[in-house]
């Protein structure tokens, strides 16, 4: 909105444009106030600011008025949706936005207004490609219910510990992207509802882009119309999805991946120049040219520990399903050697992204390969201890043979994880 004065460096910086999406369904009461008080917000910003209203198939007087507002106002937008969806309306907007960086927040404003410049100004800056607020970081000031409290800690808890991310907040409506760095990412996410934050930055993080988290002061709404429990069942379906098409390719990180900067620097400004606010008092801010994705309970020890036995237990309950579906078509040892290659395969895979962040095509046969000799050492301690057993106990039943199995593989876990944390220790996707 203001094109504030300025000169040099800053000056340079302030032509910077920054589009802002305000998602909306039924909100014909809210919508003047929200509006009144961000665009009054905009004028101290120090840069040129557009802001966007997605009506998302609002059945009330949400349309008209938002259309009112804007022959009102020359500098907003009106976008309207024949469908719902959060995830629609800011795929739709952002793509066809314009502008150097594009921005959502909800149109109840729970997030205070002051955490916007240190949101935007690491992108502007290039110091980073996605901006996220964040209500659980220790600055944050945070007034809402116990219930949602919780919910909001489980879930950023689980997203953590299973997909091994290293944001803290993904479901905070206050956001901000490079645009360039929206085009190449959004295209791939699937979800167009409560879940596109989530998979968003799931997938920005995979494929290397630099993640800004700022501590916001944020209340609840009294009147938010969100369905917790619903939100929550469609989030896991939506973890769940997302993990998947990970682990077997069918999204391709690689396609997405940020590129290489080495000239481009800030958004039309000079390279030197400090935006304002990007160090305000109370916000983390990364130092220059430092990646800026928070990279802690992932690649902790007990955080690798965690994942590695969840995908342990599965792969031990798979392969003491599997033996005795292959014993009752052949020997043993065959049997034995087929079960663990199966399982071995798919836990290889799982560990590499899951446990370890390594989601690169990069290297993938040369994991692979290492992850065969690994299963061959464990090969070798199941099939040792099996033979053992046969030669102690000739008529030994398939029950007895299953447990002393189970035991060795158990074994051969421990040493697969110490084998797999040497293989992968250092090569997350992202990191420097």
């Amino acid at each position: 909105m203001a094109d504030a004065a300025g000169t040099g460096a800053g000056n340079s910086a302030r032509t910077a444009t920054v589009d802002i999406v305000v998602p909306v369904y039924n909100e014909e009461r809210s919508l003047p106030g929200c509006i009144a008080g961000l665009t009054s917000f905009l004028e101290t910003v120090p840069w040129r600011t557009s802001v966007t209203v997605a009506d998302n198939a609002s059945t009330d007087a949400t349309l008209p008025t938002a259309r009112a507002l804007a022959v009102a106002d020359e500098r907003l937008k009106v976008v309207h949706l024949d469908e719902k969806g959060r995830g629609r309306a800011l795929k739709k907007v952002w793509l066809a936005s314009t502008a150097d960086v594009v921005v959502y927040m909800d149109v109840d404003l729970s997030t205070d207004l002051h955490a916007l410049v240190p949101l935007i100004a690491p992108l502007v800056a290039d110091h980073s490609d996605v901006a996220i607020g964040t209500r659980l970081a220790r600055q944050s000031t945070v007034t809402r219910g116990p219930r949602r409290e919780f919910i909001s800690r489980t879930y950023n808890r689980l997203l953590r510990t299973v997909m091994a991310v290293g944001f803290s907040d993904a479901q905070c409506g206050f956001k901000a992207m490079r645009s360039d760095a929206a085009q190449a990412i959004l295209p791939h996410v699937e979800d167009d509802n409560w879940f596109f934050d989530t998979e968003m930055l799931i997938l920005a993080e995979r494929a290397g882009y630099r993640i800004h988290e700022v501590p916001v002061d944020w209340v609840d709404d009294p009147d938010s119309r969100v369905d917790i429990l619903a939100t929550a069942r469609e989030d896991l379906r939506g973890m769940w999805r997302v993990g998947t098409a990970l682990m077997t390719g069918k999204t391709d990180v690689d396609a997405m991946s940020r590129p290489p900067r080495t000239a481009a620097g800030p958004v039309h400004g000079n390279p030197d120049h400090h935006s304002p606010g990007h160090d305000s008092p109370g916000h983390d801010s990364p130092g220059h040219g430092e990646p800026a994705t928070r990279v802690d309970g992932d690649q902790r020890l007990g955080g690798q520990l965690l994942r590695f036995v969840v995908i342990g237990v599965l792969s031990t309950l798979a392969y003491a399903l599997l033996y005795p579906l292959f014993r009752m078509f052949m020997w043993a040892q065959l049997a034995n050697f087929l079960a663990l290659l199966v399982t071995a395969v798919v836990n290889t895979d799982l560990n590499r992204m899951f446990t370890f962040g390594v989601t690169t095509r990069n290297g993938l046969d040369r994991d692979r390969a290492g992850g065969l000799l690994v299963f061959l050492l464990c090969w070798a301690v199941t099939s040792g201890s099996l033979a053992v057993l046969q030669a102690s106990v000739p008529d030994a039943s398939a029950g007895t043979e299953l447990l002393i199995l189970t035991a060795a593989n158990l074994v051969g876990t421990v040493l697969r994880f110490i084998l797999f944390r040497a293989m992968f220790s250092g090569r997350r996707r992202g990191r420097r």
